[in-house]
């Protein structure tokens, strides 16, 4: 059986404090001290140090490469990926599935959902998963520019209130946002993706609010433009009462819930100075836990100033997740400012943005855009991969060379992080479920005999060029005495303390992943 030693801050937290007057042998606070290193002079600890590891994926939530998919992929869209990617798989590269799908396909009809009766969405999700990955979404709701209506057909039949569009020869029906009978009919619909789908083991992350042209959350038409503040919080607050346990990315962009007053609905307001009133409303979202993600990183025009000193404001605050803004198959990405000349300088231009922005996911997007960042860009992958998004790992550790039951043991643990990005235990989707802790393996199978976490320890702070240490003193309960062997992980409080953070560490691991450091000796 596993059990756990805290701190003594977090049992006063738990209102365990009665336990000390009770005469339990309870172990002192872990302290942090930026830079320091671990301490030398424990009496019986041994020194152990750790290589970092710059060069594997490392698959670790809200991180690294995200690839794209619908229900109208091809049947070769798996097999084309791998080829890629060869000699491995495309989820070696990217563990993250995201799917910017229609509410209509999602829920073609009211009580009916598409994850239980759209066959191709159905293998897609399933041969994702097949394949390790997790899944993100984006829902649109907004028809302009489609071929199809984005919204269901039954939410026009019970009586909402929207307009039609022209895509070429089509014409397409979109509801405004401020109907009661579509924010009904929305949230009735969310209850039940949220039921589905939050769930951290699944979903990486879900791009909310989803409203406005592409999703994007720019030129919404409104039945009354006064209600664009109670629309914008109206979604923010039901994506993430839906959506509890699953980081809610939002897209920071200068005309958040905006279109020009006049300019017909076939017009973007998409582009000049910020709206009024943006800022605010973006900064409200952040605040209540909203990640950031924009879909133009690299086109300088689009992703100006305005939109880096959001992200600078909120760095390490909330994580980013970009979207690069030129498809070089189908646009003139010569036009952008810096003056690109072929696709790497556009590639280059995202990966610049990307690491001004400290962003933890880049993207592959789909078709060419994943084939040319693989035959045009295949240095910035590798890049992103040993520069970009967090990379853990403890580099120096103290560790008892032998310890006694019931009696305290002083762990000295210091942390590194080579990535530029940062692990957001900070999120409220996450309540700092991420801790640091201790094992001692049973040598045969290694298998845990008992753990240690040091909740006081945050993650969180342990940013690109700044080392940070701790000195961690758990009381030792009974265990069999004999040897065994110490090991780290970062591990998953909410599920059983398992390892749930893949380390930037060489060395070998147990079969649950937990990276195998010194041996001891318990008596």
């Amino acid at each position: 059986m596993q059990n756990e030693s805290s701190n003594v801050s977090r049992r006063t937290a738990l209102g365990l404090g009665a336990a000390a007057a009770a005469g339990l042998a309870l172990p002192t606070l872990s302290t942090a001290t930026a830079a320091a290193a671990p301490d030398r002079t424990i009496p019986g600890n041994r020194l152990a140090t750790v290589t970092a590891d710059t060069t594997t994926v490392l698959k670790n939530p809200l991180s690294g490469w995200v690839l794209y998919g619908s229900t109208g992929v091809a049947d070769d869209y798996w097999t084309s990926l791998d080829a890629l990617a060869a000699p491995v798989q495309i989820q070696e590269y990217a563990h993250t599935l995201y799917m910017r799908i229609a509410w209509s396909v999602l829920n073609p009809a009211e009580g009916v959902y598409g994850w239980d009766t759209d066959e191709k969405l159905k293998a897609l999700i399933a041969t994702a998963r097949a394949r390790g990955m997790k899944l993100a979404f984006r829902v649109v709701t907004d028809s302009r520019d489609k071929t199809t209506d984005f919204t269901p057909a039954y939410v026009r039949a019970a009586g909402a209130q929207g307009y039609e569009t022209k895509t070429g020869s089509y014409t397409v029906w979109t509801a405004y946002p401020d109907d009661p009978v579509f924010q009904a009919k929305y949230e009735k619909f969310l209850v039940a993706f949220g039921a589905k789908f939050n769930d951290p083991d699944v979903v990486d992350f879900m791009d909310g609010y989803g409203l406005g042209k592409w999703g994007e959350g720019h030129s919404l038409i409104y039945l009354d433009d006064a209600n664009r503040e109670p629309v914008f919080h109206w979604s923010i607050d039901l994506w993430l009462r839906a959506f509890s346990k699953v980081p809610v990315a939002i897209n920071y962009h200068r005309f958040i819930g905006w279109h020009k007053p006049g300019d017909p609905p076939s017009v973007s307001t998409a582009w000049g100075a910020p709206a009024p009133g943006s800022a605010d409303l973006l900064n409200s979202a952040f605040e209540k836990g909203c990640v950031l993600r924009h879909d133009a990183f690299g086109m300088t025009g689009y992703y100006q100033q305005w939109e880096k000193d959001l992200a600078a404001q909120w760095r390490y605050r909330r994580p980013v997740i970009m979207e690069g803004g030129w498809i070089v198959g189908s646009m003139n990405y010569k036009v952008d400012p810096r003056g690109y000349q072929t696709v790497h300088d556009v590639r280059q231009g995202e990966f610049d943005d990307s690491a001004e922005a400290h962003v933890n996911m880049m993207d592959f997007r789909v078709g060419n855009e994943t084939r040319t960042w693989f035959t045009d860009a295949h240095d910035l992958i590798d890049a992103f991969v040993a520069e970009g998004s967090y990379r853990l790992y403890p580099d120096t550790l103290s560790l008892p060379r032998a310890v006694q039951t019931n009696h305290a043991a002083t762990i000295s643990h210091r942390w590194t992080n080579d990535g530029w990005g940062y692990l957001p235990n900070n999120i409220p989707a996450w309540n700092h479920k991420y801790k640091p802790a201790f094992a001692l393996l049973n040598p045969a199978d290694l298998s845990v005999a008992q753990l240690f976490v040091d909740r006081a320890a945050e993650p969180a702070n342990w940013l690109k060029g700044t080392p940070t240490g701790y000195t961690f003193s758990p009381t030792v309960p009974t265990v069999r005495s004999g040897r065994y062997r110490w090991a780290v992980a970062i591990v998953d409080t909410t599920v059983g303390n398992r390892p749930g953070i893949q380390l930037a560490a060489q060395g070998e691991r147990s079969p649950d992943g937990w990276l195998l450091l010194d041996d001891c000796t318990v008596a």
